[in-house]
């Protein structure tokens, strides 16, 4: 993954990043509320040695250097903790206060610094004086030799124990942006794993590396689609309906010497809108000025006159059957001129009926008859008809829905073209997001372009 495509996987992925990191900074802010604070207090103790007792000034230094620091370990031992619990009059044994006293020794020096934590600010300071006070009787007792009354350690209490209100703990500002921190490093990782782990179909790439034939067009995704499904139902500025005069341009430039005449619209598996899509290319190509006829070859779930408003009991099954004929079975959708060759009742066996001669001979003839027909073909992996159409027409146009299908279901729908020798003319992406490439500039200039009326309809749509 290249430097170009990580950030178009974060622009894809915010939400991601977005949830991860709020969840974090929720959680280290409910962690900082609920966690009761803390408060320091700091004593400090300085170690001298007697030099009236050792023979140089020298030998005590080394003397006192050597020894500050098991001092400093002193200081949570628990007899010496004990003591400090009875002095202080606390209600505590020597284990609760082990975590609450910490002593280091000041780089290059030989002081002590006694820190106390504790919930009450004015306990940690009374701890900090009593803990300072019994650590030098301690060392005292310690380091006075059985022949003498004096010990050549002096231990001196420089500064008491502060008192400080303000507490130490939670940091809530510096945990919030550490939690974000890490909630952004997560979330980013987060997004590029789903990414890398994620086979749908979403770039021109994709399309390219799992069909190896060029994007035709993308259809942006549109809420709009169930109540108003076909183009003319729409404003004419939707970035919708500009989507299939795209489509249709792209068409005329497939072959210049030899241009399509029948055109199989499929997808992989179902539930991708070729149906709409081949509908939709059918009103784009006849606004055109393009003769143009509409055959629904789904025998198994025809949907094309449901969408169109029309008749669906007569159409390519009853003129296969010879129960009417071929020009009676055609129908004309008025607003828009479109011809239409519904699929008629649904046969048991639409495969042989789709390989016979007499559809091989009909789908000639329909094809010498217009300037181009569009075939809503059933999805390529779950059936053969498809396939079988394909090979009769010129080529066919693969719908993939973005976000939805996957490489392999787009890589399996090609060869199954492939096999047949049938010609796949390129691929359109549809329910594509809005950010989806060039999409971006065409939303943007509908969105300045489209006229609205006060109260009214927008330019370009068809009365109900």
């Amino acid at each position: 993954m290249d430097f170009k495509e990580l950030l178009r996987t974060l622009r894809r992925r915010w939400k991601t990043i977005v949830a991860i990191t709020l969840i974090a900074m929720a959680g280290s802010l409910f962690l900082s509320l609920r966690t009761d604070p803390l408060y320091q207090s700091t004593a400090k103790v300085y170690v001298s040695a007697d030099t009236s007792t050792l023979q140089d000034q020298y030998a005590a230094n080394v003397y006192v250097q050597q020894r500050v620091a098991s001092y400093a370990q002193l200081a949570s031992h628990r007899v010496l903790l004990a003591r400090v619990a009875d002095a202080a009059g606390l209600d505590m044994t020597a284990s609760d206060l082990a975590g609450r006293v910490h002593a280091v020794v000041e780089p290059e020096t030989a002081i002590l610094d006694i820190t106390i934590t504790d919930t009450d600010p004015e306990r940690a300071r009374k701890i900090g004086d009593v803990q300072a006070a019994e650590l030098v009787k301690f060392v005292q007792e310690l380091e006075t030799p059985s022949t003498s009354e004096h010990s050549p350690i002096l231990l001196t209490v420089t500064d008491p124990a502060t008192y400080n209100g303000t507490p130490v703990s939670p940091q809530t500002m510096l945990n919030l942006v550490i939690a974000t921190l890490i909630g952004l490093t997560m979330g980013v990782g987060l997004a590029i794993a789903r990414e890398l782990l994620d086979q749908t179909v979403k770039s021109a790439t994709d399309v390219e590396k799992a069909a190896d034939v060029p994007l035709m067009a993308a259809i942006g995704f549109d809420s709009t689609v169930e109540k108003s499904p076909l183009v003319l139902d729409i404003s004419s500025f939707s970035p919708r309906a500009e989507a299939f005069r795209l489509l249709r341009t792209n068409l005329q430039f497939l072959d210049l010497d030899h241009p399509p005449r029948a055109i199989v619209i499929t997808s992989s598996v179902s539930g991708e809108g070729k149906t709409t899509a081949s509908t939709n290319l059918a009103l784009a190509l006849a606004q055109a000025g393009r003769r143009v006829l509409l055959v629904d070859g789904d025998l198994r779930r025809p949907r094309v006159a449901q969408l169109m408003g029309m008749d669906g009991s007569i159409g390519l099954t009853t003129v296969l059957v010879g129960r009417t004929k071929l020009e009676e079975s055609i129908q004309k959708h008025k607003e828009s001129g479109v011809h239409v060759l519904a699929s008629g009742p649904t046969p048991p066996n639409p495969s042989e009926i789709l390989q016979a001669n007499a559809t091989l001979d009909l789908l000639g003839r329909l094809r010498d008859a217009y300037d181009i027909v569009i075939i809503d073909a059933p999805p390529l992996l779950p059936v053969a008809d498809a396939a079988l159409l394909a090979t009769a027409a010129d080529g066919a146009i693969i719908i993939t829905r973005h976000g939805k299908t996957t490489r392999d279901q787009l890589e399996g729908a090609a060869h199954r073209l492939a096999a047949v020798g049938a010609r796949t003319f390129g691929v359109v992406l549809n329910m594509a997001p809005k950010r989806f490439g060039e999409m971006n500039y065409y939303y943007y200039y509908a969105e300045e372009a489209e006229p609205s009326g006060k109260g009214g309809k927008k330019a370009g749509s068809r009365k109900a």
